[in-house]
């Protein structure tokens, strides 16, 4: 397992999470991009969870084939279909004109079933709490 690779896929999917839950500060608040940035944090935190049983993760944002191969690997993750299927919804369509009519209920729901998957794959791996490499900093800059 490429524990480093674990750790900032799961930080990116908490970045994710944050960003969603900082927009709905907004008014009126943005919530197809909330919805969509929940979508992403539940993906990221499956991959996370892929890397963390050494499979490399698809290029894929469908959740339910994420869950699926999870599934296959702890079947626990059955307990995750609702979640996955319901934000799957968002992960294209809210980001183009006359899509989905969300409502901040839904929103809401986005928010609570994006922690579930995450408090779920957290528990399952062990991820250091260091902090995520800055992929800023360039090796052999002078300042």
């Amino acid at each position: 397992m490429d524990r480093l690779a674990v750790t900032e896929w799961v930080a990116f999917s908490d970045m994710d999470l944050a960003s969603a839950k900082h927009l709905c500060s907004m008014i009126p608040k943005p919530l197809e991009i909330i919805c969509y940035l929940c979508q992403q944090s539940a993906e990221k935190a499956l991959k996370a969870y892929w890397i963390h049983s050494d499979i490399v993760p698809q290029k894929t944002h469908d959740l339910e084939h994420l869950r699926d191969k999870c599934e296959i690997l702890d079947e626990s993750f059955v307990k995750l279909l609702s979640e996955c299927d319901r934000l799957n919804l968002y992960s294209t369509q809210p980001r183009y004109p006359f899509g989905l009519e969300l409502t901040e209920e839904l929103m809401n729901l986005a928010i609570k079933d994006c922690e579930k998957i995450s408090e779920f794959v957290k528990a399952r791996i062990q991820v250091s709490e260091e902090p995520m490499a800055n992929t800023q900093d360039v090796e052999g800059v002078s300042e």
